[in-house]
């Protein structure tokens, strides 16, 4: 039996990346690492690239690495793909290094959003970065898609620009940009690409790659899904689609006159326009009579919204226009809301949004998300001949990577292994389902316990130790709906709040089952479980928690409850309190029953949208119950396109609907303000005796003084010791130890992070003072 037309793409199978005929290049071969130069190129006798790959990136051949994925898979496609990573961006010179692409440039920021990568969340420029060779900062542009993509175009003006990454994939509409403070446009409009590929994109890549090789002009290539691109008003290729307005909010239908119960059926009818003919009398025709028409039979309202709704794969849905959402805050809380009820591949219809007016007005279009990738599909990607290191240009005077050269994001995956993709969890504040999907994505149980294998044989410097077997989440590996039809039709955000759906499968017995096989294979002495758990699905089943905490935890076990009050949790969609309690008794239980002395250690968000200062008072006292005190403190970061963003921009809560009626939209309380997100951080780190002049401020004004003395039962202290001065960070290089004088350099803000030298004042150093 076929199914409807409306029910879900998901349900068709999607062509393998797998099938497509190998372009004609692949006679030569695979090359050891991408080229960078243009030696390398000569040595693998290849005279041009069919793709150039540009990254902010240091490229490093590995899986946990998106170019390398990118470039890797297009070679397997058969195409010669060269990567120019961490280009100077002063001009287009550099964007030159490999000759013109054949077919077209692949663009990307790297793993991490630009902006993210060298601000903090209170808009300070980091002094690292973890995907530059020395940890470096500041070799890669801000908004680095749109800077690369402009010398690309300077370069080669007339080679299709293909955009890509995570960056792209958040800014494909317009968006609220927290370090300008404004609305800006979809990175489509801004960047200029000819296509934007968002998601883990190989399925879309491999087909564009091939319909372009066939000479395809790409402005025509406008039906991929997961892609978004330009299209100008009255565009041929749009016509034969069904076009929902979502242009507003509080728009009524259509509202029928109530029937006179006064009229008798003859006035009723002819207050509509038409008679009946039997109290008009049979003297003449109706056909001779035109004065007499026939009755008609209007359709009934209550029925209206039974109407079989159009074919989703031929609707697309118009939103508020990027004027609309720049000035208007409803109308952007309102798209935001839309964008993602349109994220599952099984029932999402394609989003068009106008971005200009009169002449220089133009749609974006943003087809729905790709299918996601067959567990075959997977371990073909993670299977390709990666390296697994860096590029050996950026080998030290040793010819090894571990020296002054060392890339610290390599580092820290360096012993890893991602068995999954995707996440279900739907944390507001988190990106991760916007840029991978809902759909769990898992690889082969052979694939993993193969490159565990392939770490222990061939990557240098193993020592029995693997770092990590997860993915973006820890335990989500083969979980999801338990039947296709419900997976394709669902529309919920998360499948886990506020409750696990009855419709997910929790079992953890293929992870079980991977975790055992693993530890026990020859040469492996231990292995860790790095990634995040998701505790209110891992108390689901003991079994699995056993087996966790008796072998996969080296000392210490982080996790995320994010905050212990219902109301800023309500806003993250994250599980109450009562969750991480249930699995802290599980935890301990299993690890006194191993002889093992463990901790969890508790993450926490300071100033996210809908969090009180009470909130995070109470949040203290538990912390101060609970007896833990945080080193690492993280304040909410608006990234775009994230819902707990469009909360802090607009004040409203798009995950209870949106209306202009203040009865009916909830507001939500928005931490702003250095002083107000700086007193969120010091409840955090209530232990810190430079927050308490702060703290005792703030409680005072509370009305909650009776949280400060020198008790066991009290929040903070009434007297006040000499501080320091020091500040104690989670990236080592943004602390001030005690005492360090700092010099400052040409150019550089000093910041209570990067620390503030002693005043020179000129005059002569007086004596020393005894001690007393």
């Amino acid at each position: 039996m076929n199914a409807p037309i409306d029910v879900s793409f998901f349900a068709r199978a999607a062509k393998p990346i797998t099938s497509y005929r190998p372009y004609w290049a692949k006679r030569f071969g695979v090359a050891p690492t991408l080229p960078m130069s243009r030696a390398e190129m000569e040595k693998l006798g290849w005279d041009s690239c069919d793709i150039i790959l540009v990254t902010g990136d240091a490229y490093v051949d590995h899986p946990s690495f998106g170019m390398a994925v990118v470039g890797r898979v297009l070679e397997a496609q058969g195409f010669r793909v060269g990567i120019i990573a961490q280009p100077d961006w002063q001009s287009a010179e550099a964007f030159k290094a490999l000759g013109k692409p054949n077919l077209f440039w692949g663009v990307t920021a790297g793993n991490m959003d630009s902006m993210i990568n060298r601000y903090t969340a209170d808009r300070k420029i980091r002094s690292d970065d973890a995907y530059t060779p020395g940890d470096v900062g500041g070799k890669r542009p801000d908004r680095a898609a749109i800077v690369y993509s402009q010398r690309c175009r300077e370069a080669f003006k007339e080679v299709p620009i293909v955009l890509g990454g995570i960056e792209g994939s958040l800014r494909r509409i317009a968006h609220y940009d927290y370090w300008s403070d404004k609305v800006r446009r979809s990175i489509v409009v801004d960047s200029k690409c000819d296509l934007l590929l968002y998601g883990n994109a190989e399925r879309a890549l491999v087909e564009v790659a091939h319909r372009i090789a066939a000479r395809e002009p790409i402005e025509h290539i406008t039906d991929v899904r997961g892609t978004a691109f330009v299209r100008r008003p009255h565009d041929p290729t749009a016509e034969g689609w069904i076009e929902i307005d979502s242009t507003e909010v509080d728009m009524p239908g259509r509202v029928e006159d109530h029937i006179n119960p006064y009229l008798t059926t003859s006035e009723q009818a002819q207050a509509q326009g038409a008679t009946c003919s039997k109290e008009e009398g049979d003297a003449e025709p109706a056909a001779a009579n035109p004065a007499i028409q026939p009755l008609k039979f209007m359709p009934n309202p209550a029925l209206q919204s039974k109407r079989k709704p159009p074919a989703r794969d031929r609707s697309v849905i118009r939103l508020p226009s990027y004027e609309q959402v720049k000035s208007d805050a409803v109308l952007y809380a309102h798209a935001n809301r839309v964008l993602h009820l349109e994220t599952n591949p099984g029932n999402a219809r394609a989003l068009v949004q106008a971005h200009g007016e009169g002449a220089t007005s133009r749609d974006v279009w943003i087809n729905p998300p790709p299918i996601p990738l067959t567990t075959a599909e997977m371990d073909f990607v993670f299977d390709l001949p990666y390296a697994r290191s860096p590029h050996p240009v950026y080998a030290d005077e040793h010819g090894k990577h571990d020296g002054a050269t060392k890339i610290p994001a390599w580092e820290m995956i360096r012993f890893s292994v991602n068995i999954m993709r995707g996440c279900f969890g739907g944390c507001t504040f988190c990106s991760i389902t916007e840029h991978e999907g809902r759909i769990i994505q898992s690889r082969s149980e052979e694939s993993i316990i193969k490159e565990v294998e392939d770490i222990r044989d061939k990557v240098e410097g193993f020592t029995g130790v693997v770092s990590d077997l997860g993915g973006p989440t820890a335990n989500m590996y083969r979980l999801g709906c338990k039947t296709p039809e419900i997976e394709a039709a669902c529309r919920k955000p998360s499948c886990v709040y506020p409750g696990i759906c009855s419709n997910l499968t929790t079992d953890h017995g293929p992870l079980i089952k991977i975790y055992k096989r693993a530890r026990e294979l020859r040469g492996i002495k231990k292995v860790l479980i790095g990634s995040g758990l998701r505790y209110d699905l891992a108390i689901k089943s003991p079994e699995y928690v056993k087996e966790l905490v008796q072998h996969h935890v080296g000392g210490y076990l982080k996790i995320a409850p994010e905050h212990t009050e219902g109301g800023p949790l309500s806003k993250m969609m994250k599980p109450g309190i009562g969750s991480y309690d249930k699995f802290k008794q599980l935890f301990e239980k299993y690890s006194e029953e191993a002889g093992k002395k463990q901790y969890l250690i508790p993450y926490f968000i300071a100033a996210h949208p809908g969090t009180s200062d009470e909130d995070m008072m109470n949040l203290a006292i538990w912390l101060k119950k609970s007896g833990f005190r945080a080193d690492q403190v993280q304040t909410f970061y608006p990234s775009p396109m994230a819902t707990a963003t469009a909360m802090y921009h607009t004040n409203l809560n798009p995950l209870k609907g949106i209306s202009r009626d203040a009865q009916r939209a909830e507001r939500v309380d928005i931490v702003r303000g250095d002083k107000r997100r700086r007193l969120h951080k010091a409840f955090l780190r209530y232990h810190d005796s430079n927050n308490w002049p702060l703290l005792r401020e703030a409680l005072k004004t509370m009305g909650r003084a009776d949280l400060i003395g020198n008790g066991k039962h009290h929040l903070i202290p009434t007297f006040q010791p000499m501080t320091d001065g020091s500040y104690q960070s989670a990236r080592r290089k943004n602390s001030t130890p005690v005492g360090k004088a700092v010099q400052p350099v040409a150019g550089r803000l000093l910041t209570q992070h990067t620390g503030l030298p002693p005043r020179v004042t000129g005059s002569a150093p007086g004596p020393k003072r005894k001690p007393r």
